[in-house]
């Protein structure tokens, strides 16, 4: 009989015979690939379990190729005294993701195990209904700051060179979050017509001071002179704005962020933590810049803020670059100018699991909430394929506690969690107003697009882009292809999912030979994919491209037949599905559904996909235009984007 068998038919005698007479085998798989130290469990059999664990030689460090553990397997089971063993005495996590961020927990909840959820409630300390998953904001929503002001929240990212610049978005409970406005709104105040992608607005940070909310960011340049960073200020009395024009301080350096103590107000700035002094409105540079602390590990140390504490003044980096080594270390002194002491227990946040599927974690900022607890926000990726961030870098949040030292610790050192215990919420936030959820914290996908997530690589031209009230779009060809850093009017919003289904509904214009419009999955100039509608000497046609570096690959055309009547006015409805690095694209006509292309792997839409340029951004998809000489205007009935589920 062979061990599975065995373990099938809960013969434990025959198990025990084989493991004597052949110790290997319990580092045998299933046909399926599953280790047979972890089926044990999900057969549910717990003296079956206790053996293996105490007395095989299996570790309870394995893994399946999910990256799911021995708990993952119990948990479908649903046998609580089993999954109470492999918590308590094994030692399990019941928040433990796998490749997927999907947890023991959630497996319970999916499976329907009452006792089990019970059980495992009681373990974490919250029903699997206050729990939320990490990442917090899916998509490209990199390098986090954060503020609070009464019992609101207020977070910008990165936004490169994308329009308008730098997100500003609101909480009442650090979970759910909403765009509000924009840093930069104004195009002339901009400034990024010439930039090539992955320039632009990097690193914002928000704080706040006396009734004004300030915005700092570094604006990095093209590689084309001998200045490339130099740093920005906006200020207003609301968080959504509008802001006041960006004010330029000549600082070299990245990452800035504002740091306000009794009516003076300094700017750090990497390498390390360099700090000068800034005038009464923020918007000059009043002493020289000197260094604080270099960091912990010495390697790309940035992303530096400054906390006051207890008469401790805390000084957080983020160092390692912001590949896998990616970390959060802490410092601290007596005194604003140093000298500045290590924390013993650095880096207070990194990914130590290779496997794991929340990786290249850092650039944090802490936050204390008005209850008195800690929480900090920080950067994330998770990777697809061959190590593909798809979705570009994303937000999380974990929980920070003081040790008895006076030391900020995140989630325990235990690195990411993916799903964590909701903070504690002010009563009129436990009566639900926090708009539609599911079950376990993630949010309902559908349809709705706020108009606040569109948003165009560059300013748009003044009539580049408009918005119907009954959810239409109007974009104006642009004079210039989308590989070129002079395209504008392109409407884009993030990939939030691996998986999703997103439509255009394009009312077909009359074209010119050579002009097209349509739908595209974008990340910057050099990498893309378009599926659209165009016309040569043969009539309209239906194509996808794929612009990968410097290579175009054109697919088969699909010519639109005329059937009696003109095309121009009808509806083409073009869309494409996205299961991971496949892209599938297909249309709508006249009543028809054709499928036109099948992309196996998209991996150049992402940071890891090619070499070229400045890659820090995340695949998006959108709508556009391109006109060439003549004029052209592309109207859009409409466009949806739906989240899949798994």
């Amino acid at each position: 009989m062979k061990l599975q068998d065995a373990m099938e038919q809960g013969n434990l005698t025959e198990v025990q015979r084989i493991l004597v007479e052949d110790p290997p085998a319990i580092d045998e798989k299933t046909p399926e690939g599953v280790p047979l130290c972890l089926y044990a469990a999900k057969t549910g059999n717990l003296a079956l379990v206790k053996y293996i664990v105490e007395y095989s030689r299996a570790s309870m460090n394995t893994v399946d190729g999910e990256n799911r553990t021995i708990l993952h397997y119990g948990a479908m089971s649903g046998n609580v005294d089993l999954n109470r063993y492999l918590v308590e005495k094994v030692g399990m996590d019941i928040t433990a993701g796998d490749k997927n961020l999907v947890t023991p927990y959630q497996i319970a909840w999916e499976n329907g195990h009452q006792e089990l959820l019970a059980y495992f409630g009681e373990q974490v300390g919250a029903a699997y209904g206050d729990m939320y998953h990490n990442p917090i904001r899916t998509g490209m929503f990199p390098d986090p700051s954060i503020v609070r002001v009464g019992e609101d929240y207020y977070m910008v990212n990165s936004s490169f060179i994308f329009f308008p610049c730098i997100p500003v978005s609101h909480s009442r409970d650090l979970v759910h979050w909403e765009i509000i406005g924009h840093a930069i709104t104004d195009p002339e105040w901009a400034r990024l017509e010439e930039l090539e992608g992955g320039r632009g607005y990097w690193a914002p940070d928000i704080s706040y001071d006396n009734g004004t909310f300030y915005i700092t960011a570094t604006y990095r340049l093209n590689d084309t002179g001998t200045v490339y960073r130099k740093q920005i200020v906006v200020s207003s009395d609301k968080p959504e704005g509008p802001y006041s024009e960006p004010a330029i301080i000549d600082e070299d350096g990245i990452d800035p962020s504002i740091f306000h103590e009794d009516g003076r107000h300094y700017m750090l700035l990497n390498r390390g933590a360099r700090i000068f002094e800034l005038s009464a409105d923020c918007k000059k540079q009043i002493s020289e810049a000197r260094l604080l602390y270099y960091g912990h590990q010495k390697r790309a140390p940035e992303g530096p803020h400054l906390l006051k504490k207890d008469g401790y003044y805390y000084l957080f980096l983020a160092e390692g670059g912001t590949g896998p080594g990616h970390r959060i270390s802490v410092a601290r002194s007596r005194e604003l100018m140093g000298n500045y002491e290590p924390c013993p227990y650095n880096p207070v946040m990194r990914q130590k699991d290779e496997k794991a599927g929340i990786q290249r974690c850092g650039h944090g900022k802490p936050v204390c909430t008005q209850n008195g607890e800690w929480y900090m926000v920080y950067l994330c990726g998770r990777m697809i394929g061959d190590g593909y961030s798809m979705l570009g870098r994303e937000t999380a949040l974990d929980p920070v506690t003081w040790t008895a030292d006076g030391w900020p610790v995140v989630n325990g050192l235990k690195g990411p969690s993916v799903l964590q215990k909701k903070p504690d919420l002010p009563l009129w936030e436990r009566s639900g107003r926090t708009g539609k959820r599911k079950e376990g914290g993630r949010t309902e996908p559908g349809n709705g697009i706020s108009a606040m997530d569109w948003m165009t690589p560059r300013a748009p031209e003044p009539d580049g882009v408009r918005f119907g009230a009954d959810g239409s779009f109007r974009v104006k060809g642009s004079r210039y292809p989308l590989a070129r850093v002079e395209a504008r009017n392109i409407l884009l919003r993030r990939q939030t999912s691996f998986r999703f289904t997103a439509q255009a509904f394009l009312r077909i214009p009359e074209l010119a030979p050579g002009q097209e419009a349509g739908l595209t999955c974008y990340y910057d100039e050099n990498t893309w994919v378009c599926f659209f509608l165009g016309r040569d000497g043969g009539g309209y046609f239906l194509q996808v491209k794929e612009h990968i570096g410097t290579e175009d690959i054109c697919h088969g055309k699909l010519a639109c037949k005329e059937p009696g009547e003109r095309l121009t006015g009808q509806t083409l409805t073009l869309r494409v599905d996205t299961d991971y690095l496949q892209r599938e694209f297909s249309f709508g006509l006249l009543g028809e559904e054709t499928q036109a292309a099948r992309l196996e792997n998209v991996y150049y839409l992402c940071d890891e996909g090619i070499r070229m340029g400045k890659r820090f951004t995340g695949a998006m998809v959108g709508m556009y235009a391109y006109a060439g000489e003549r004029e052209l205007y592309a109207e859009f009935d409409g466009f949806t984007y739906r989240e899949q589920e798994g």
